[in-house]
């Protein structure tokens, strides 16, 4: 039987709760280490190592280094891992130097000038990104389904309908109005970017109701490419569907609401070295 590990770093076990929810791996896998549900003191020698959270702190660098001396291969798992997630919302100037001041400090791990992906320190193997990855991705990835083939964007599995008479003037904003079941959330003015999204978590979201706002990251047209490309990908679907002034779709995808999730999409092409350790863009073969 496989063995394999969940390493928790600065995250919100969101990914963790995930994988709890699918059993399918329960009589194939044997999982031997994951803080929520297991207690270790060392990660042991495992056939698959999935990373959940970003490197906010020494501590977190200090176990994803040791951790991943023992994996046969390592997964980053989720936003966090990928790009930084919730935690690199606190990439302040006045965050960071509250908490890196001495002062008042009681035992807190020492947090670094920023929150990083885990590939800017260890190679990593795949990348599951969500927030949090669905039930299906987990053991898609854990068994290599050959049969798995998950669409290229969020829109080929939603299921709505796209019409050519329906055109807002104006972006309604974040969760007002009444959806209408049926119809294309972006012919009812809802600024939804699952056209830009990679598929393969059956668009729950947007199904419900929701706006899709990326947290599976870029799709394979546009993981290689600066965030320019995206923007414009996105701009040419509102341009196609609505009569909203570009500005508007501009100032909406840098809204707070989509800021967390939109902007890891230029963290996998990024020649800076956020995206990888050698500043290379995430190979899209890698990504599930």
């Amino acid at each position: 039987m496989n063995r394999f590990a969940v390493l928790q770093l600065s995250g919100c076990a969101g990914c963790e709760v995930s994988l709890l929810n699918a059993d399918a791996w329960v009589d194939r896998y044997k999982l031997v280490y994951m803080p929520l549900v297991i207690s270790a003191y060392d990660v042991p020698e495992v056939d698959v190592l999935l990373v959940s959270g970003g490197v906010r702190n020494d501590e977190d660098l200090y176990n994803l280094r040791r951790a991943v001396r023992h994996a046969g291969q390592v997964v980053a798992v989720g936003t966090c891992a990928i790009s930084g997630g919730v935690a690199s919302l606190g990439d302040r100037d006045a965050v960071r130097e509250l908490f890196i001041a001495e002062e008042g400090r009681r035992h807190v791990p020492r947090l670094l000038p920023r929150c990083h992906p885990i590939d800017a320190f260890v190679e990593v193997d795949r990348y599951l990104p969500g927030c949090p990855p669905t039930p299906e991705l987990f053991m898609a990835i854990l068994f290599d389904l050959p049969d798995f083939k998950p669409s290229r964007i969020v829109c080929q599995e939603c299921g709505r309908k796209k019409l050519k008479d329906m055109r807002p003037g104006h972006l309604l904003g974040f969760q007002r109005g009444e959806v209408l079941p049926d119809v294309c959330l972006i012919n009812q003015g809802y600024l939804c970017i699952g056209s830009s999204t990679r598929g393969g978590c059956r668009a729950p979201c947007p199904r419900a109701g929701h706006p899709c706002v990326g947290c599976r990251g870029p799709s394979d047209a546009l993981i290689e490419k600066e965030s320019s490309a995206w923007f414009e990908s996105i701009g040419r679907v509102f341009a196609t569907l609505t009569d909203v002034p570009p500005e508007e779709v501009e100032a909406g995808l840098r809204s707070p609401q989509l800021a967390l999730f939109l902007f890891q999409f230029s963290d996998y092409a990024d020649a800076s070295g956020v995206g990888s350790r050698d500043g290379h863009p995430r190979p899209k073969e890698k990504v599930l």
